[in-house]
């Protein structure tokens, strides 16, 4: 059965950092408990970066494994890690450039590669090796972190997209061609969905009318999608982007601030 999703409304964009640094350090402990390290993949765009600044602060600096932290990327660009719209550097000069995460833990994906197809294909191959999956396995992340398009897309997935229907491939190269760059790298649904986790995190009112077709009203969007099969389904709102949800939507949680 598919997840259920849990609902968070924190009070602003700050908040939503604070709430999914303490989450992902949350989840960090108790994967390297059970497993001996934590595998996250992490989104791009600008919803993320204040939640990665955070990451590379007190206490959570000090305090997350990354020694035993496995760093992966839910989408790219098809730009090369110095571009300005590449998600990679995003993260870099956000989070991996502060803490001593060992750079073998770090997997980008070859946005700058002259073949997307072939770029898919290498870091499917990369996932497999870190993950020790055999062929016909899906990678089980412990974290898989999305955000929220206002077109209702997560990662590099959008309405119409074939690659919705993708149940082989791990990564998929696809074209949005309503984006200004519009060839892109994603994780598709086999991987999202046998993650032990997937957060959403998604601030501001532009973004109320699509949680609230996601989380309410049923649409079939991109982002509905994203289920863990056998996880837990999270998601962290201002209270922006969570005014068109009914006021205590079940299952949630309120936080104050």
């Amino acid at each position: 059965m598919d997840a259920r999703p849990e609902i968070t409304v924190v009070a602003d964009p700050a908040a939503i950092a604070d709430e999914a640094a303490q989450h992902i350090l949350d989840a960090a402990t108790a994967a390297i408990v059970e497993r001996g390290r934590f595998m996250i993949a992490l989104a791009g765009g600008a919803t993320p970066r204040a939640t990665y600044q955070r990451l590379a602060l007190p206490p959570f600096a000090y305090r997350m494994p990354w020694d035993r932290t496995w760093v992966f990327f839910g989408d790219e660009r098809a730009v090369g890690p110095e571009h300005p719209e590449s998600n990679y550097r995003m993260a870099f000069d956000a989070l991996l450039s502060k803490v001593p995460l060992p750079p073998g833990q770090v997997l980008r994906i070859r946005g700058e590669a002259e073949d997307p197809e072939v770029a898919a294909s290498d870091y499917a191959r990369q996932m497999a090796e870190v993950f020790g999956t055999r062929r016909g396995e899906v990678p089980r992340f412990d974290v898989i972190l999305l955000g929220l398009g206002v077109d209702g897309h997560t990662a590099s997935l959008f309405p119409g997209s074939p690659a919705l229907k993708e149940i082989f491939r791990t990564v998929a190269a696809v074209h949005a061609a309503a984006a200004a760059l519009p060839t892109r790298l994603t994780l598709t649904f086999p991987v999202i969905t046998a993650a032990a986790e997937v957060v959403f995190l998604v601030y501001g009112a532009e973004k109320a009318k699509v949680v609230k077709a996601v989380l309410v009203d049923g649409a079939m969007l991109p982002a509905a999608m994203a289920r863990p099969a056998d996880g837990r389904l999270r998601w962290i709102l201002d209270r922006a982007a969570a005014s068109l949800l009914p006021v205590d939507p079940p299952p949630s949680r309120t936080r104050p601030g």
